[in-house]
């Protein structure tokens, strides 16, 4: 019910002009009033502080969601805060998270690539496992130089660092991957189905460029990939959880962050000329891709930790480790 709400929102509000209109530096207000407005914001806010009380596998959808249609809001972000920020009031306005933020020694704090740096008002933040609130409105902000991204590094000096709410810092930077993996799942399924209807339109030959049989290739180890990223950011998205687990995020964040590079370019390939062009719809979700498989380290990064988890457990198989701390 929830998905199907924010989906017809979503194709009314957040069409590719107003995706374009935001890049570009206009008012995101009227997509997040949308939002905010109709309760979407608290949907893992409790029920006793009037929010829905959803778990991480009701969740899921709507955050794949996002990332098919392409957000250009922290609307994932936002939710996310809700629940990690447990019985505390989240702030009024755009709220994203940093995983992974440093306390300078002069007692400044920066924080690199922030998703939606740009246009964030406040910033949920570990430091050294602690939980702080940021307001984003007195960091300094840097642009990535990337046109159209909304990405930015940010940096408090002392005055403006905040203070620790919680000391579940650490749980921001496992929940930010599993919002990207769940993100670049849904990007993905947009690719491919651009592409699927590109390849079944286009007339080359006297027949659809699509039922030539290298191009059927390609698909097929396209879809391959999509159908894995889906199944495996899913895995950091389970029932009876407000949290995701460390080693299931791990997981569905380095198998998605794998799967990019090779949908991104069979898509642009299989597109041909038109597929690199700015006016083309498909560079608003290969972009994010790109950047949503770096966000929160890439999957060399999270390889590095399943791998070292894998070395220290007793498991008499991987089989046996996967089925015992990660499915």
């Amino acid at each position: 019910m929830f998905t199907e709400a924010i989906e017809a929102i979503l194709m009314d509000q957040c069409t590719p002009a107003a995706i374009r209109a935001i890049e570009s530096g206009g008012s995101p207000a009227e997509l997040w009033k949308s939002l905010a407005e109709n309760g979407f914001l608290e949907l893992m806010a409790s029920e006793d502080a009037g929010g829905a009380g959803l778990d991480l596998e009701a969740i899921f959808p709507i955050f794949v969601a996002f990332g098919r249609h392409a957000v250009p809001v922290p609307a994932a972000q936002s939710i996310a805060a809700r629940a990690l920020l447990r019985d505390v009031a989240a702030p009024e306005g755009l709220v994203t998270l940093v995983g992974h933020a440093i306390r300078n020694a002069d007692g400044s704090i920066s924080a690199a690539n922030v998703a939606f740096g740009s246009i964030a008002d406040f910033a949920l933040a570990n430091i050294d496992g602690q939980l702080v609130l940021l307001d984003c409105r007195k960091a300094e902000r840097i642009a990535t130089g990337v046109r159209g991204s909304l990405v930015a590094s940010l940096r408090w000096t002392q005055e403006a660092a905040g203070t620790p709410i919680l000391g579940n810092g650490n749980e921001v930077a496992v929940f930010s991957a599993a919002l990207h993996a769940a993100a670049m799942a849904g990007a993905m399924e947009r690719m491919f189905s651009m592409t699927l209807g590109y390849c079944n339109d286009r007339v080359q030959f006297g027949k659809a460029i699509g039922k030539f049989q290298a191009i059927q290739h390609q698909l097929s180890v396209m879809a391959e990939h999509v159908a894995c990223a889906g199944v495996a950011a899913e895995l950091a998205f389970k029932a009876g959880s407000t949290i995701p687990a460390l080693l299931a995020t791990a997981t569905a964040k380095s198998r998605t962050s794998t799967s990019v590079p090779l949908v991104a370019s069979t898509a642009h390939a299989l597109h041909g000329a038109i597929g690199v062009t700015e006016e083309y719809d498909l560079q608003l979700y290969s972009r994010r891709l790109h950047e949503w498989r770096m966000a929160d380290g890439s999957e060399a990064y999270w390889n590095r930790i399943v791998g070292e988890a894998l070395l220290g457990h007793t498991a008499s198989s991987v089989l046996q480790f996967a089925m015992e701390e990660i499915l």
